[in-house]
């Protein structure tokens, strides 16, 4: 028993000093300040989507707000297969804002990826210098595009990341969601402050149409279908890391909406969990491993001590550790995103027990997502 609970302490150790890390790295990243400059940059957004009628008025609602100029920027939907009124209502709305330079595609299956095709397959017609990727539950703010070109003036990137946020809506899956994408987006910010970013989110990504051509787009990933922004992300980290830039700033934050069901929620995860083992950088590789064994050895610690073979204040210890510095990151985290962070507790009372599923699950080679089934990694 000692040798296990030295064991333990290693592993939150370790737990302890990666997530030090992503903290000590977050605070790092300097807050973009945009100052007001005449708009210059053309930017195309894409936004691929599947069967999202219950979802697309919002974005539609939030496009129509752009302060950008309408002349520079176009928005090219791909349709990958929709059996819904998500085509009619972008038609209806292309309708009432005719000043907009709207096109909707049919996508093009040619991969395992249904979105990386979607996402090729705008790039190859799009009339703008800039691609920003978006998807279709969520919205973007007023000054999303300004503030994507004041960047794209001031910092000569090839690529930016930003914030993504959950909307605010009541209920425990709800509250559960926001605690989750804090921890993730807290990952994101703090690999960049650490110059080893592993991760981003494609609901908000924009990149020179010139680098995705020098990247080869997707190709090499296209046989795992989710991961179009990670991939991509690695690819430019790997060609030219200073060309790279995270937009650290409240006016350029997109907002997502919760999924409303456990069993959806926990797909996404499994679909997340099924590009991890294609991640490049070892320190996203170390931090994916101590993550699972933390989770792994507290869900361990539990059954020990109520079969008492430890005792209840040991496990407390533990949970402690990796409590705080958890909520350390996050709260630092929500300095930028700004969510409600009032079920903090019972999130990472949930969590383990939530992540283990995921990963034992995703073992299982293949997972189902938007009525359609696909292969993971793992399977091959």
């Amino acid at each position: 028993m000692e040798i296990l609970i030295l064991f333990f302490c290693l592993i939150f150790i370790d737990y302890a000093l990666f997530i030090g890390l992503l903290i000590y790295g977050s605070a790092k990243v300097k807050s973009f300040d945009s100052s007001p400059k005449t708009a210059q940059t053309s930017f195309s957004i894409v936004v691929p989507f599947r069967n999202e009628a219950a979802n697309l008025s919002d974005l539609l609602a939030s496009f129509a707000a752009l302060d950008y100029p309408k002349e520079l920027f176009e928005i090219i939907f791909v349709d990958d297969a929709s059996e819904d009124e998500s085509v009619r209502l972008i038609n209806t709305w292309r309708m009432e804002y005719t000043a907009f330079h709207v096109t909707i595609l049919d996508n093009v299956r040619i991969t395992n990826a249904p979105k990386k095709d979607a996402i090729t397959r705008a790039v190859s017609i799009s009339k703008k210098d800039w691609i920003v990727t978006t998807d279709a539950d969520c919205s973007v703010p007023t000054q999303w595009l300004l503030t994507l070109d004041n960047c794209i003036q001031l910092q000569k990137p090839g690529m930016i990341a930003g914030a993504v946020k959950l909307r605010k809506d009541p209920g425990w899956l709800s509250h559960f969601q926001q605690m989750d994408i804090l921890s993730l987006q807290g990952a994101t910010l703090g690999s960049f402050g650490l110059n080893e970013a592993f991760m981003c989110n494609g609901a908000n990504l924009a990149y020179h149409r010139r680098l995705f051509s020098e990247l080869d787009g997707f190709n090499g990933n296209t046989t795992i279908a989710s991961g179009d922004d990670v991939f991509l992300l690695q690819k430019a980290i790997a060609h030219d890391p200073e060309r790279v830039f995270y937009l650290k700033t409240k006016a350029a934050i997109v907002q997502t909406k919760p999924l409303k069901s456990w069993k959806a929620v926990f797909l996404q995860h499994v679909r997340w969990a099924s590009k991890s083992g294609a991640y490049q950088s070892d320190f996203s590789k170390g931090l994916a491993i101590v993550v699972f064994l933390a989770n792994c050895c507290l869900l361990a610690l539990v059954a020990l001590a109520i079969t008492a073979q430890i005792s209840w204040l040991l496990l407390l210890v533990f949970t402690l550790l990796k409590f705080t510095v958890d909520w350390i990151l996050m709260w630092q985290t929500n300095r930028l995103l700004d969510m409600k962070m009032s079920s903090v507790l019972i999130s990472s009372i949930i969590y383990p027990f939530f992540s283990v599923a995921v990963a034992l699950f995703s073992l299982n080679g293949s997972y189902s997502w938007k009525g359609r089934r696909f292969t993971s990694l793992r399977s091959k």
